[in-house]
């Protein structure tokens, strides 16, 4: 049998990969750290109250804060009350983004948080459990002249969570409530420059609509998008990526077919996660940038769920085929109890993904955390999947003890073989605990990043500080993932170099023939009728079998 590359290769070679690779992650960390920009960029936006009076009133008609065309403003509800202007014909409207300035659809997507400024007044409390009924249009246009567009229109509910500090007496009448965020508006595409919201709040005593809200003095919104420059960064690595990934899977795979013997599974395997690697990886977020694709954010995320759930399938595949015994490995059907959770937990987050991305598609101001099932199932989820990750990676550390022993079993045939043979097979052990050290490692940083990155995404819906992602950490989980995904397809794939060639040249040989007799007795015994891509892999399904 040739082996695979990591055995069969020398080490200064092996060394001199190893270091190309480290260069390469340096660097991918580099580029997010000192070339791309922060990941996202928050702007603060406050809302213009516009009036809307009876005779002017028409659905087409939209409210600008400012420019030629402003509406007929006032500026705060008590001027309002002296012109006997009704709530129900108060608009407030908001520009996005701030005048002279433009988007772009190098912003990807745009989340819109909302937030009121309510006062204190003891006739007009909050009541518990206050929802507010939310009448809201979203229009846009691409040049200053046009007329706006209707992109989206609903009725929308929140419900507020505010706290008064202070005691609720008259003598602080006039202050202000401390009120959580409220998701208000996710868009999966800015294909727009400009953007324009209306929004009403509507009040009817008769029906309880807005009534026992207290007294609203403004509404604030955030509008989060994605930095251009952040986006150009990412887009030139997977551009790169992808070549990188799709060259090296077509040659991996290449070899394992000019084999005289089938592929096994742990071959496929790779094989397989060199394919998920490629899907990620394949640009097509360049059309996002012509086309107006708001289902792009959802394809992203069904894209990188196909691939945690390869990746970790494939750790435990890689692990348990080192542990098996050879009438149980080769076999998918071994591994259900351990990868039919990950796909199950997999399927989960899409489900949960499509409650809410996928309702926005139509309804862009659809949010699974307005209400209060929503919320807590939403953070149910986010809390059960940071402790499934942990323990995912706490079994994946058992695995790897497992593995280290079965193999550590297998040194002590070492000592009767030649000096030459020992230090071969010793040197295999050592570069096979080097790389599963280094999966150990990968995988640790994959659950971090995990983590992070669902605790990120429900910060703003939480109301509460979170960790800030720097763009480094980005690129360099993502350029850590092909960097092992491509060593790893790299290291096992066939050799075409024999490490009984080299034997039999006299290079490796010591001994008289009785020793040599009596070392090929020992390896027979080791690796007989056990096919694989490597010693290590022969060695320890015949420890296990044992």
């Amino acid at each position: 049998m040739a082996g695979a590359i990591i055995e069969n290769m020398s080490t200064k070679k092996l060394v001199i990969v190893g270091v190309i690779l480290l260069l390469f992650q340096a660097f991918a960390f580099m580029v997010g750290g000192l070339i791309a920009p922060s990941p996202t960029t928050a702007v603060h936006y406050l809302a213009t109250k516009c009036v809307d009076t009876v005779k002017n009133r028409q659905d087409s008609k939209w409210f600008m804060p400012w420019g030629p065309n402003q509406c007929e403003k006032i500026r705060s509800f008590d001027e309002a009350m002296a012109k006997k202007i009704e709530a129900n014909n108060i608009v407030f409207a908001v520009h996005i983004p701030l005048p002279n300035k433009e988007m772009s659809p190098w912003f990807q997507f745009m989340l819109v948080i909302m937030q009121f400024d309510i006062a204190f007044k003891m006739h007009n409390q909050i009541e518990d459990g206050a929802m507010v009924t939310i009448d809201v249009g979203l229009a846009y246009r691409d040049d200053t002249i046009s007329e706006w567009t209707e992109m989206a229109h609903s009725f929308e509910q929140r419900k507020l969570s505010c706290n008064f500090t202070t005691a609720k007496t008259y003598e602080n009448e006039g202050r202000y409530y401390e009120c959580d965020l409220l998701p208000f508006m996710e868009v999966g595409s800015v294909a727009h420059k400009y953007y324009l919201l209306n929004i009403r709040l509507p009040v009817n005593d008769r029906k309880k609509v807005n009534v026992g809200i207290g007294e609203i003095k403004d509404i604030r919104l955030v509008g989060i998008h994605q930095n251009g420059g952040f986006t150009k960064v990412w887009f030139a690595m997977k551009t790169f990526l992808t070549p990188s990934i799709l060259i090296i899977m077509i040659w991996y795979w290449r070899r394992i077919t000019l084999m005289s013997r089938p592929p096994v599974l742990l071959e496929k395997v790779i094989f397989a996660l060199g394919i998920s690697m490629t899907f990620i990886n394949i640009p097509v977020e360049w059309f996002s940038v012509g086309f107006n694709w708001t289902w792009m954010l959802l394809f992203g995320d069904i894209r990188q769920g196909i691939f945690y759930s390869m990746l970790l399938s494939f750790w435990i595949i890689f692990c348990g085929e080192h542990l098996m015994d050879q009438t149980e490995r080769n076999r998918f059907s071994v591994y259900w109890k351990q990868v039919g959770p990950i796909v199950f937990g997999s399927f989960c987050l899409f489900i949960f993904d499509m409650c809410e991305r996928g309702v926005q598609l139509t309804n862009p101001f659809y949010s699974i955390w307005a209400s209060d099932v929503g919320t807590e199932l939403a953070m149910a989820f986010i809390i059960v999947a940071g402790i499934c990750a942990c323990l995912y990676f706490l079994f994946l550390c058992f695995m790897v003890f497992q593995v280290f022993r079965n193999i550590s079993g297998k040194r002590t045939s070492l000592p009767a073989m030649s000096k030459a043979r020992r230090l071969h097979y010793e040197g295999l052990i050592f570069r096979f605990k080097f790389l599963m050290l280094v999966t150990l490692t990968c995988a640790a940083m994959t659950v971090i990043f995990f983590i992070i990155s669902q605790v990120n995404e429900g910060h703003w819906h939480w109301g509460e500080h979170t960790v800030q992602v720097n763009s480094a950490f980005f690129t360099g989980i993502y350029g850590m993932w092909n960097l092992y995904v491509f060593a790893i397809m790299f290291l096992y794939a066939p050799s075409h170099k024999r490490y009984g060639d080299e034997q039999s040249s006299g290079q490796c040989i010591t001994g008289d023939a009785g020793a040599n007799s009596g070392e090929d007795i020992q390896l027979t015994t080791t690796i007989t009728h056990v096919d694989g891509p490597t010693e290590i892999y022969k060695m320890s399904g015949k420890e296990a079998q044992e």
